[in-house]
């Protein structure tokens, strides 16, 4: 992760150096109208023939973008997703799966902790529906995620990866805590706290695919997106119920068993006081 990280610094280092060597010169004083007139008329009328075999002037001509090899369209992209997969694999590997030694029921917190979690969550979510709708109009104002890119500027771009690691690590990092504690049990469900994460590193270097890349990349932003949209809602749904709806009951509970019987024991209770009246 260090070498990605010194990797990155670099790379933007480079783009940085690109940028300022690429920047346009100052442009030359303007001249005053009197100036300009004799120059305007000393210049020959564009008598340019279409069918002509003339050829055409060096100005005239419109600069092509040279196409991206495969190396880069299709290269690049499965790369990309290699690297996502090579981060499961490395904490698979590194953190195995074990029982916890720490038991959390969020039912047994204090009310105001519950409500509390129940309201920053609830918060969470509408910062996460604000940052979908943004995605929406800058695609229906671009046309495409390749145009958005190609209009944004090194800065910008540089701005943009260092609020959205900030913001995706922070939202996932207090809404996947409470969410692996409560259900440490589940194997699986220890996984989409890192998957989210994972998929959210993955898709901010695609941004910089698209745009210094190839269109491709967007395919790899596509399916991050929703891989890490759909963790993030799992993980929200399952939290909101427990903290706000603890009458119902998943099979995924902890407490599940010890839950029913106590309902049942209250059902008893209820049924042997109306006997009697």
């Amino acid at each position: 992760m260090i070498a990605l990280a010194l990797a990155g610094l670099y790379g933007a280092r480079v783009l940085a150096d690109q940028a300022a060597q690429g920047a346009p010169q100052e442009p030359p004083a303007r001249e005053t109208p009197a100036e300009e007139a004799p120059a305007a008329e000393a210049q020959p009328a564009d008598t340019f023939d279409f069918f002509s075999e003339q050829p055409i002037a060096g100005q005239q001509l419109v600069e092509v973008p040279a196409d991206k090899g495969p190396w880069i369209s299709i290269g690049g992209p499965v790369a990309l997703m290699g690297f996502f997969f090579l981060q499961m694999f490395f904490y698979w590997w590194m953190v195995p799966f074990g029982l916890s030694k720490v038991d959390v029921n969020l039912h047994d917190f204090p009310t105001g902790v519950k409500r509390g979690i129940a309201m920053a969550l609830m918060l969470f979510g509408i910062a996460f529906c604000f940052g979908a709708s943004e995605i929406w109009y800058q695609l229906n104002l671009h046309g495409s995620a390749e145009a958005y890119f190609e209009q944004m500027s090194l800065g910008k771009l540089i701005a943009f990866t260092h609020a959205h690691l900030f913001g995706f690590t922070t939202s996932f990092f207090i809404i996947g805590i409470p969410f692996s504690m409560q259900f440490n049990h589940l194997w699986a469900y220890q996984w989409i706290f890192p998957v989210g994460l994972a998929a959210s590193l993955t898709d901010v270097i695609s941004w910089w695919g698209i745009k210094y890349g190839a269109p491709t990349f967007e395919w790899v932003s596509f399916f991050c997106g929703i891989l890490f949209s759909a963790s993030y809602l799992w993980m929200l749904i399952g939290l909101e119920r427990v903290l706000l709806f603890p009458e119902v009951i998943w099979i995924s509970d902890k407490d599940r068993e010890q839950r029913l019987e106590k309902r049942r024991e209250l059902d008893e209770a209820a049924r042997y006081e109306e006997g009697d009246l």
